[in-house]
């Protein structure tokens, strides 16, 4: 559910580019504050178990890519290529080479990539801002979650791979006894690799994982650019403040047992 105050005079919806379900509006009167509200129930499942040495050597994926034009090769075809904020570089490629050896399966690779990253960079929300470049966060080694999938997206790059940047939430779980602090959920995001004919598979550098049933996906784009939650265009003088709260709450679900007694 869509909620915008004051009331726009056009709003539209659509699917963009990569398929991801955008709305766009337009606000023609004054005002000094507004307030965008967004709210879903959504189902989230567990990701099946992998089996990482069965799927293809990574080299076999890049390679494939290069003249396969199937419908679902050619589509991710586009997410090998520089994007804004993610350029490829041989500096990344020789910093993810380590992990993919000749023969290599790809999720492997993958996987020790997500460890490297995960290991060897800082989490510091102060030592980036939104337009940080990569290889400013590869020189520093610090950085948040969209900088961490950046850095990952131009190492894969780097090597021929096709990638995607991936938007969403992450639930966060509070210490044994402490209650859920309300707005305490912030943005997040990921990285998904496409591993041929396993499809795409989902990697967190930030915390070392593949992303589970606490994982909400928003949308994915080639980088943060595609997949901003709100942008657009203000018109006016002054100073403006922005204020962002976002907030994952699991549902209870009642076991078939308990709905039964109560019947």
């Amino acid at each position: 559910m869509l909620s915008i105050t004051p009331d726009p005079a056009v709003i539209e919806d659509r699917i963009d580019f990569f398929g991801n379900p955008i709305s766009y509006f337009t606000i023609q009167e004054q005002h000094r504050e507004l307030t965008v509200s967004v709210s879903h129930r959504v189902e989230v499942w567990s990701v099946p178990q992998l089996a990482p040495l069965s799927t293809p050597a990574w080299e076999t994926v890049r390679d494939r890519l290069r003249f396969d034009r199937s419908h679902d090769w050619l589509d991710a075809y586009q997410y090998a290529f520089d994007s804004r904020y993610v350029v490829a570089d041989p500096r990344y490629a020789t910093y993810a080479a380590p992990g993919f050896t000749p023969g290599q399966s790809i999720v492997e690779a993958a996987l020790d990539l997500t460890r490297r990253i995960y290991s060897e960079f800082i989490y510091d929300p102060r030592a980036t801002n939104l337009a940080t470049p990569v290889a400013e966060v590869f020189e520093k080694r610090r950085g948040v979650c969209q900088d961490f999938a950046h850095l990952m997206l131009a190492c894969l790059r780097s090597l021929g791979l096709a990638a995607r940047y991936v938007s969403g939430y992450l639930s966060t779980q509070p210490p044994p006894g402490k209650p859920r602090l309300v707005g305490a959920d912030a943005t997040h995001a990921w990285v998904s690799v496409f591993c041929g004919e396993a499809g795409w598979i989902d990697f967190d550098p930030t915390n070392n994982q593949i992303p589970g049933d606490r994982y909400v996906l928003l949308a994915w784009g080639r980088d943060y650019e595609d997949v901003s939650p709100l942008k657009g265009v203000i018109l006016g003088g002054g100073q403006h403040t922005v204020r962002v709260s976002v907030d994952v709450r699991p549902e209870e679900v009642k076991s078939q047992t308990q709905t039964q007694s109560q019947l």
